[in-house]
């Protein structure tokens, strides 16, 4: 590693003293420190061993977790990186983080570990009170029923089927008639709808049977599944940087709204859109954004269509993007809110928030066995109690300015490698394409050899998914990899 030092402009005046991360995690690593390649011998020779009975092809390295803290992963071979990528997005307050490791230790977390019930119809005294403490007080505004899942995939299926049961008993109005409870135990119409879910190009909403018939990001993620025969609606493809280009965007904008519209009002005669599925940042496919002016508008269509609107937060939301959930920047009005969000990752928790009116309208509609996990959600409500002192929503808010200003001048001494530099207001959730996919993967490389472990998205993409407790620190040793490795790959 090179002696860290601060870019160019940055020094420590700049920044804001409001929160380090080393406040919350005061023994984690100052600075990354490499042993050796990564992956290194002992992670090959684990995946190797992984490899007996599980495909350990995905595998970037193999984890030291009782090693790891704060802002950094430590690998099998003791080399210690600051993580960027955080389990795809899905790490909120740091690796080993001291409030929760003690919590852990507490009698009420380790029973609730230990007699895990069946939610739907043995839930524990203390259910209401948990869930009152923690996940319903960061609802998303006009959501006041809260179904837990599994996973995010889960919480899409989950929310695809409230919607279709809504949809079907707005229709019929009264119970189910006998032919329909005939003809859908032989997937037949009427008792079997034909019904879709219209979601957009480039989207990811999970890997589960329905919820792959809405990804839209990679073909590998689809190919040789059957799908269901459901609409995708472009996305826009914005101009960068957004301020250079406002008119064009607008109408890029204006153009995928029309598209919406009109497959919208076709579907109705053959497969009718029940709902439509949106991320605020499409994650998956390549960090693609919009305005909010873009999204108000889908919310209206979906209103105008009678179509129910679903808001994927499992990616944006937990404060990743500088505000708790990502639509929140949309300013929807009284009434235009969501009719479902659904959550994961951060929140180390999964599950929809939604309405009253789209309950199921019969118990075991909407069930399984677990129906979440009550020692996920004492620990969702552990990190939003340490988000909420910390005020770490408002810190990504700030530092990822920061981070936004320190990498646009970094990137501006190397156009033919940085292109469509993005995310300016959303926090640490910042992104950039580089010339191609092997340019990409070459950097990707050459930056965790040097001790930072980041990701990329889409066919070309650089993405950051830092922890909300990424600090000053934290942007210093980033800048300073990522502009060394540029310079060598400029070269």
């Amino acid at each position: 590693m090179s002696v860290l030092r601060f870019p160019r402009s940055l020094t420590r005046r700049t920044f804001s003293r409001h929160f380090s991360s080393i406040d919350l995690h005061p023994s984690q690593p100052r600075a990354p420190s490499i042993l050796t390649s990564v992956p290194g011998p002992k992670s090959l020779a684990l995946s190797e061993e992984i490899g007996k009975f599980q495909d350990p092809r995905a595998h970037y390295f193999v984890a030291d977790y009782e090693k790891s803290s704060g802002n950094y992963i430590v690998d099998a071979d003791g080399n210690i990186l600051l993580d960027v990528f955080a389990q795809v997005a899905s790490i909120a307050v740091g690796y080993n983080s001291p409030p929760l490791l003690e919590y852990a230790k507490s009698d009420e977390f380790i029973k609730a570990a230990l007699n895990r019930p069946g939610l739907g119809s043995f839930p524990p005294v203390q259910w209401s009170e948990w869930i009152n403490q923690g996940l319903m007080t960061v609802a998303p505004n006009g959501l006041d029923q809260l179904c837990t899942t599994l996973c995010g995939t889960s919480a899409n299926e989950t929310a695809f089927k409230l919607a279709f049961m809504a949809y079907r008993q707005r229709e019929r109005g009264g119970d189910f008639t006998t032919e329909e409870l005939e003809t859908c135990m032989s997937n037949h119409s009427p008792g079997s709808p034909d019904l879709s879910i219209l979601s957009f190009k480039g989207g990811f909403h999970g890997r589960l049977f329905a919820s792959l018939s809405t990804t839209r990001s990679k073909a590998l993620h689809k190919v040789d599944i059957p799908a269901f025969d459901w609409p995708a609606a472009p996305f826009p493809q914005l101009l960068y940087p957004l301020e250079d280009h406002i008119k064009e965007n607008q109408e890029e904008e204006e153009k995928c709204l029309l598209e919406v519209e009109r497959i919208l009002i076709d579907q109705k005669s053959t497969k009718p859109v029940a709902a439509m599925i949106i991320e605020p940042i499409l994650s998956e496919g390549g960090d693609h954004h919009a305005s909010p002016s873009f999204f108000r508008s889908l919310r209206s269509l979906a209103k105008k269509h009678s179509v129910y609107f679903i808001v994927d937060e499992v990616q944006t939301g937990v404060g990743a993007t500088g505000t708790f959930w990502a639509h929140e920047k949309w300013e929807l009005g009284k009434g235009q809110e969501p009719d479902f969000v659904t959550f994961s990752k951060k929140m180390q928790a999964s599950g929809v928030y939604h309405k009253l009116e789209t309950r199921a309208s019969k118990p075991y509609r909407n069930y399984n066995t677990w129906m979440g996990d009550p020692m996920r959600t004492l620990q969702a409500r552990q990190i939003l109690q340490i988000i909420s002192s910390h005020n770490l929503v408002s810190h990504t808010s700030t530092i990822g300015a920061l981070l936004h200003s320190t990498l646009s001048e970094i990137f501006v001494h190397f156009p033919q490698l940085i292109l469509n530099f993005r995310g300016k207001g959303e926090g640490t959730f910042l992104s950039w394409d580089m010339p191609d996919s092997s340019i990409r993967d070459k950097f990707l490389l050459l930056v965790r050899q040097r001790g930072v472990h980041m990701g990329g998205c889409g066919e070309k993409t650089v993405r950051l998914r830092p922890m909300l407790v990424f600090g000053e620190e934290e942007v210093i040793v980033l800048a300073d990899v990522v502009e060394g490795v540029l310079k060598m790959m400029k070269e």
